[in-house]
């Protein structure tokens, strides 16, 4: 299976020696329990409580488990109960969930597993094998896949539901050219379906202009390939974050590889306005606060220097748009090599609403 480097630096190792080639996966569409995962010797051995696990307050069959201070539900959960189709690929080793922007591919091997949202890489996430069942974080589907939970640690209950989000059509584009020996695919979010035209085509026209500098860039050096060269590959994803308040979040990553160690990913975020299409600054969500800007730097300078792999340089942000939004938070990311070392990968210090809008105002109101 091709891994390009994005996917290698976020796949997740199982230990050495966990399991021989062929024994993981075993069949074709998998059966209910997903019990063929892997031997007993392989399952996860640390601590854990059982999680009832409701659906709009309804009991579901299967029950999730709660492990380092996370919930974990069942790959088989999200089938039988929230109704996403579920496949697997014997030849990838690959579980294909759901559909659409938000279907998700978990590739699980002897080696690694990694995850992916719609051709887009998610590092911070694991799959875990328990109880010979596969496991994801709650955190993916709250993240990335349209959900929200109620919590209770006191009675161990998760009350999944989906999200409220805004009335837009997101599909996927792809800029693709096959040429030999280094082929392009960028895939990329159209929205439709908005009130106002003007802004559908603003925002659509932004993000497409991104992806069609990145394919010159790519067309540019594969004219100046020779024949010795290794071959070269081009690819791009995305992925939603946050689709509600009339705000559309969202992140884009092209990676390439032209020769070398490794090749090297572009990171893009846009969070829009649907109401007028203009694309949102950190400014425009915390101008509430005099003191937005200040606060940004003074956390980012202590949590980007005290995290391994900086090499210097940071003397303030220097554009605001480099960020996406979470449910109640604003992350800010950093490009490769901009202020850390390769192996760092994109630098991220998270803000919550509250931080910067301490006295509880929304940062929407201002758009609406």
């Amino acid at each position: 299976m091709k891994m390009n480097d994005t996917s290698k630096k976020y796949a997740r190792k199982w230990g050495a020696g966990m399991i021989a080639a062929g024994m993981l996966i075993g069949g074709g569409v998998l059966p209910a329990g997903i019990t063929q995962a892997a031997p007993a010797a392989a399952q996860a051995k640390a601590a854990s409580s059982p999680v009832v696990l409701k659906v709009n307050g309804k009991i579901a069959a299967q029950k999730g488990l709660f492990q380092d201070g996370k919930v974990w539900i069942p790959v088989t959960f999200m089938r039988d109960a929230l109704g996403m189709p579920l496949s697997y690929d014997k030849a990838e080793k690959t579980y294909t969930i759901g559909t659409g922007t938000t279907q998700t591919k978990l590739t699980v091997t002897e080696y690694y597993t990694t995850i992916k949202v719609n051709n887009y890489f998610i590092g911070e996430y694991e799959v875990k094998n328990m109880d010979n069942r596969f496991y994801v974080s709650f955190d993916l589907l709250s993240d990335y896949l349209g959900y929200k939970g109620d919590w209770s640690a006191a009675t161990g209950r998760l009350n999944v539901m989906k999200r409220t989000q805004n009335a837009v059509t997101i599909k996927t584009e792809s800029y693709v050219k096959d040429h030999k020996d280094a082929p392009i695919k960028l895939d990329y979010p159209q929205v439709s379906g908005l009130a106002s035209s003007e802004a559908e085509k603003a925002i659509n026209d932004t993000i497409k202009q991104t992806i069609q500098k990145y394919a010159a860039y790519a067309e540019d050096q594969i004219s100046l390939k020779s024949e010795d060269d290794r071959p070269y590959e081009f690819e791009g994803g995305y992925v939603v974050t946050y689709n509600q308040d009339g705000v559309l979040s969202l992140i884009t990553n092209q990676y390439g590889y032209t020769g070398g160690a490794h090749g090297s990913t572009i990171r893009n975020a846009f969070t829009f306005s649907l109401k007028d299409g203009k694309r949102l600054l950190l400014g425009d969500l915390f101008k509430a606060n005099p003191n937005y800007k200040k606060q940004l730097n003074a956390k980012v300078s202590t949590e980007i220097k005290a995290n391994g792999g900086y090499l210097g340089g940071f003397t303030g942000l220097n554009t605001e748009k480099y960020f996406y939004l979470k449910e109640g938070k604003a992350v800010l990311f950093f490009q490769q090599y901009e202020y850390t070392a390769y192996a760092t990968g994109f630098p991220e210090v998270i803000f919550s609403f509250k931080e910067l809008l301490p006295d509880g105002s929304s940062p929407f109101a201002a758009l609406k």
